[in-house]
């Protein structure tokens, strides 16, 4: 019982990373195209190219993880995990842009 809470916490953790990872890639983009952040010509066009991919690996790996009988809180990992760590990497990449001073 005590592991299964726990388990919840930390999917629960994972999913709220999600979201917030996602709303800074979304704020950064926004002022971006905005030309207030700086950001490569080809983001916009990237950032649509990059969703059909995570959303696939992500459907996939959550399909299989129900098919395979996976507890509810494998299923909500293996769905958020490819999505999470492309907002991460995304994040990063575009914190380090900065303002846009020129």
């Amino acid at each position: 019982m005590f592991e299964d809470t726990l388990s919840w916490q930390r999917s629960m953790l994972q999913l709220g990373s999600l979201v917030a990872e996602s709303q800074q890639v979304i704020a950064y983009r926004t002022l971006g195209m905005a030309g207030i952040w700086s950001v490569c010509p080809t983001e916009t066009t990237r950032m649509v190219h990059e969703k059909g991919p995570a959303f696939m690996q992500s459907w996939w790996g959550a399909s299989r993880a129900a098919m395979d009988g996976a507890a509810p809180d494998r299923v909500l990992d293996a769905w958020t995990a490819p999505l999470e760590r492309e907002a991460r990497s995304n994040r990063k990449r575009l914190a380090r842009r900065g303002l846009n001073l020129g």
